[in-house]
């Protein structure tokens, strides 16, 4: 068993190095006035440090001028530089950086971006954060670095907002913007070392109760094969606690880190979200069938996992060498070896889920709503679930007593998950009422431990809100799992994984994560290579923290989702003058800044023509296969 962990890590790391080519450095898309005397600024030179790593940290500058000198144009303390610069007078005499700074996020003209926000009234934190995003974009990497770590350094404890009015933590991302960038480019020869980052109750949502833990520790320089630390050669560690569960264990190692084994040997969760829906089906309308018992071409076979074919020229036609391959083929060809199924009463068939790890080797998580929607707790959409009621809780156990009963026994199941982001309160009371929430999954979990001892329970939380809470009313869970889309640099050791080793002090599941595959005023082309280089990315951290490497505690994540849903904005008006709906549902990190809620999928419907059949499988499915294939 040893050995097989200390070649994994050998593998995952060497993987990492070897894909450094995909993410050459780019050429910078405009030249800097000025880039400032130092790469990395000795702000010890400038000013002087008070209170690191303690609640009470501040930096205090000394010497401005100096300072302005060494950090150059458009990062703070320097306020002059910029006014020189013949671009920026040219830009702004030529109006371009007329309007709010907020629309210079995703613009494509980089230049205009970085000369928007280095001069935006805005709070300084924020004002440094997006300068970096825009140098970032325009290929400025070191310049971008120097603003980030600015914020670190200065205003560490800056707060900006989100989309949905939730805190957002400046500092921690700044961070972890450095370690993204430094680890994509090892060759500009850059390390962060020794900073530390705490937010004290900062799951609430409440900012005033917030307390900052501040070391900025130092970016050195150093060679590009020493920017990122090498495995922690498992095979050497003390394992300090085992959870077993026949053929699964979950593994603790002396350093904190968790791994999850199958049959003995270490598995990274490679999984989908599979919800194959026919077009002009919607659960809005009461008309969405179980695709697990779909068989509408009469032909003795499930339609999607066994029928569909891959329409490689995408002319919407089927061809006579476009045959049925089927979605099952497609995973296996692809590298998946888990899917997500969300509910186990939208998806029956049992005998479809054994013939998959049977006849493809790919096991399922499934789940169970626990109150989600409304669904399992028999309660009014309006008033929605109340962790509280008696008999909503027995209903709801009832929901999830059934589906352990029917799986339990089965080689299929990797593991329970409960829940689906419940914390965000669609449709029940969990964020009004969060004690009670997590207490209850708690009690569910002990239930189930009852009756299976063959399989962990995962929940499944919304990012880390409430991690507090969970961490202190769901000790039997073994598994922390999150809905979670923070960006195409992934989920960030500072603002994600270190907050939940230190909290929940257990192994996490991303139980989603995605990107659409469209953005306003972006050719096809275009969105679909930003969705393949954002999965990448965040597949890439999960790797990079998981066992041996990093904060060591991913074990794998499930994308968001295979194929795409038609029926996400709104009830369709019916089959088949349905269209695709490219309705900005709300504010997210992607290609222009908005979530397409019916474009997540790795695999495109086409014109929809041929559903549940058609697939033109999108840049994502081959360069996530290139990953997932390589690690096997």
């Amino acid at each position: 068993m040893n050995k097989k962990i200390v070649l994994l890590n050998i593998i995952l790391f060497y993987g990492l190095i070897m894909l450094q080519p995909l993410f050459a450095l780019p050429e910078p898309t405009f030249k800097l006035y000025d880039s400032g005397k130092e790469k990395i600024v000795d702000y010890a030179k400038y000013g002087e440090f008070k209170n690191i790593g303690k609640e009470k940290y501040k930096y205090r500058i000394k010497d401005r001028n100096g300072l302005s000198k060494a950090i150059g144009e458009g990062i703070f303390p320097n306020t002059t530089s910029l006014s020189k610069d013949k671009g920026y007078i040219k830009y702004k005499k030529e109006k371009k950086l007329e309007g709010t700074h907020w629309a210079f996020v995703n613009s494509v003209d980089y230049q205009a971006n970085f000369y928007r926000w280095a001069s935006a009234q805005e709070s300084p934190g924020v004002k440094l954060f997006y300068t970096g995003i825009a140098l970032e974009n325009a290929g400025q990497m070191v310049h971008a670095i120097k603003a980030y770590y600015a914020v670190v350094v200065m205003f560490p404890k800056s707060i900006g907002w989100t989309f949905w009015k939730t805190p957002w933590y400046v500092g921690p991302a700044a961070l972890d913007r450095i370690l993204f960038l430094t680890h994509k480019y090892p060759e500009l020869g850059i390390k962060l070392v020794d900073a530390k980052m705490e937010v004290k109750k900062r799951y609430d949502d409440n900012i005033r109760n917030d307390a900052f833990v501040v070391n900025p520790g130092k970016l050195i320089s150093c060679k590009p094969e020493q920017v990122i630390d090498p495995p922690v050669d498992l095979s050497k560690l003390k394992v300090i606690e085992k959870k077993d569960f026949g053929y699964i264990s979950l593994v603790k190692y002396e350093n904190r880190h968790w791994q999850l084994f199958v049959n003995g040997a270490p598995f990274m969760i490679k999984a989908v979200a599979y919800q194959p829906s026919k077009i002009g089906q919607s659960p809005d309308i009461g008309t969405l069938k179980d695709w697990t018992l779909s068989d509408l071409n009469n032909n003795g076979k499930i339609d999607s996992p066994y029928d569909s074919w891959v329409d490689k020229n995408k002319n919407n036609i089927q061809d006579d060498d476009e045959f049925a391959v089927g979605d099952f083929q497609l995973f296996k060809d692809m590298g998946v070896n888990v899917i997500r199924v969300y509910h186990h009463e939208f998806a029956k068939n049992k005998e479809l889920f054994k013939q998959l790890y049977e006849e493809y080797g790919i096991r399922i998580i499934i789940g169970d709503f626990l109150g989600m929607y409304a669904v399992g707790s028999k309660a009014e959409w309006e008033a929605g679930t109340d962790y509280s009621d008696p008999q909503q809780q027995r209903n709801m156990l009832e929901s999830v007593m059934k589906m352990v009963n029917m799986y339990k026994d089965e080689p299929c199941v990797l593991m329970w998950i409960l829940g689906n982001e419940n914390n965000y309160g669609i449709a029940n009371n969990a964020k009004k009422e969060p004690p009670a929430y997590y207490h209850f999954v708690n009690e569910v979990t002990k239930k189930i431990k009852e009756v299976d001892s063959k399989h962990p329970v995962c929940l499944c939380n919304g990012d880390i809100l409430f991690l507090d809470i969970f961490s202190e009313q769901c000790p039997d869970v073994d598994v922390f799992g999150a809905n979670t889309y923070r960006g195409k640099e992934g989920f960030g050791a500072y603002n994600f994984w270190i907050p939940i080793k230190e909290l929940a002090d257990k192994p996490v599941l991303v139980t989603e994560y995605g990107c659409p595959a469209y953005g306003h005023g972006c050719s096809r082309d275009y969105a679909e290579d930003f969705q393949a280089k954002y999965l990448v990315n965040n597949w890439l951290d999960m790797e990079k923290n998981s066992a041996g490497q990093g904060v060591g505690i991913s074990i794998g994540g499930s994308l968001f989702e295979f194929v795409d849903e038609w029926w996400k904005t709104g009830a369709p008006p019916g089959y088949p003058d349905i269209i695709q709906d490219v309705t900005a549902n709300c504010g997210g990190p992607f290609v222009d800044g908005w979530y397409y809620e019916e474009w997540f999928g790795i695999v495109s419907q086409g014109d929809g023509t041929d559903s549940p059949y058609l697939r033109q499988l999108r840049k994502a499915y081959f360069s996530l296969q290139k990953i997932w294939k390589g690690s096997e």
